[in-house]
């Protein structure tokens, strides 16, 4: 700052909590702590001048010289008004820049000399007017996307014509952030305040396109829901009228909690919910209604994120084997052969235990045995008779009355 700009003064501080005030700035703050209402006494006898710096932090009830910002803003105060519980309704307007150089040793508030800004710098007049254009294209692009600021504001900054003071109401009506006011604050050269002042509406503008494409996609969701709520009742009251009852609603709305409940994987999932719809559009009289209803019953009775773990305990299985049979030594010695390598791989996804023999010598029992040593579910699948691979594999959804095939229905069974 150049000397012929500036003065240097003494005055009372009074920091303040969340606000920033800039020249040409008028507004209303509560004052209540003792060291602020002590510094604006001493301003009503010296000149109603004051000198105004934001805090650092907030929160903190009772800062000290370094929790206050070195920069602030000489004001005047227009008005006072006293207020219950000892608090003082201030009404103030900014006037010039200043910067601390001392803090004065005074108990009953802050007092400071500080070097005060008299007047802008000299500006060259083709650059200032074309960063001013820069600024205030971006400033009326700001205005477009939000409706923060009134037109009245954008008329109003229109008239200015010094680059400083363009750029300190700019920054009062945009700025939401008290660091990036204080930024703009501290820049006590004009060119250089408007420069730190576009690259913050250009920052702002970007915010405010992404908040306009979130508002956009959430308003498409509600709408989304809004409108099949609404069709959903249309739905209701058309069936009321045909006189079908609510049971296809309250049904709907049953299978619904159940497939929600019922933590199904991703795919299955999406699959239930797109039949659940099929079957909320389907007439009650209509045989689709029935096939569709079985399907989901079958999907919500499997067991999908069920499985047993294995025993693996080799006695356990010789002591069970050894209960259920008398006898059958080399197929008990096969089979613990068999749990013991399952035992040290960890893994035994090729070999399958094959029994051979006539009818009643015990092949069924050997696999219960099998089951019950490993603490397996145990389901009988009789293949004797079957003479269509749709009992195996089950029918396909296209005839009336289908339902999966024995594979599906054992897993259901043993759960």
């Amino acid at each position: 700052m150049s000397s012929k700009n500036t003065i240097t003064r003494t005055l009372p501080l009074l920091p303040l909590r969340g606000l920033t005030v800039f020249p040409y700035m008028v507004l209303h703050f509560d004052a209540g702590r003792p060291k602020s209402v002590a510094a604006l006494e001493q301003a009503m006898v010296n000149n109603q001048e004051i000198f105004l710096v934001a805090q650092k932090e907030p929160e903190i009830d009772d800062p000290d010289e370094d929790g206050l910002y070195k920069v602030g803003t000489v004001s005047k105060i227009k008005q006072l008004l006293k207020l219950p519980g000892n608090t003082i309704r201030v009404l103030a307007e900014g006037i010039n820049r200043g910067r601390v150089i001392e803090f004065l040793d005074n108990d009953k508030f802050f007092e400071v000399v500080i070097e005060e800004q008299i007047s802008d710098e000299e500006v060259d007049d083709l650059e200032s007017e074309a960063l001013m254009r820069t600024v205030m294209n971006a400033f009326e692009e700001y205005i477009k996307l939000s409706n923060k600021v009134s037109p009245d504001a954008l008329i109003s900054i229109n008239a200015v014509e010094e680059p400083g003071q363009f750029a300190d109401i700019v920054a009062a009506n945009v700025l939401v952030k008290n660091s990036d006011k204080q930024e703009v604050l501290e820049a006590f050269d004009p060119m250089n305040r408007l420069e730190i002042l576009y690259k913050f509406l250009e920052r702002e503008i970007q915010i405010l396109k992404i908040e306009k494409k979130i508002n956009i996609r959430v308003k498409k969701q509600i709408d989304k829901v809004q409108r099949e709520y609404y069709l959903r009742e249309q739905m209701k009251a058309i069936q009321k009228e045909l006189g079908e009852s609510d049971s296809i609603s309250s049904e709907v709305e049953e299978y619904r909690e159940k497939i929600e409940k019922a933590n199904l994987p991703e795919e299955v999932e999406e699959k239930a919910e797109k039949e659940l719809e099929r079957f909320s559009r389907t007439p009650v009289s209509s045989p689709e209604s029935a096939i569709i209803r079985t399907y989901l019953d079958w999907i919500l009775e499997l067991p999908w994120n069920y499985e047993t773990e294995d025993n693996k305990d080799l006695r356990k299985a010789a002591r069970i084997l050894d209960e259920d049979h008398y006898g059958l030594e080399k197929v008990k010695e096969r089979i613990l052969e068999y749990l013991a390598i399952l035992q040290l791989t960890e893994s035994m996804k090729g070999p399958i235990l094959c029994f051979v023999g006539p009818p009643g010598v015990g092949k069924t029992s050997i696999a219960k045995s099998i089951a019950r040593a490993l603490g397996r579910k145990f389901v009988l699948m009789s293949l004797g008779g079957v003479r269509d691979e749709a009992e195996i594999r089950g029918h396909r959804r296209t005839y009336v009355g289908s339902i999966p095939g024995t594979i599906v229905s054992s897993i259901r069974q043993a759960g």
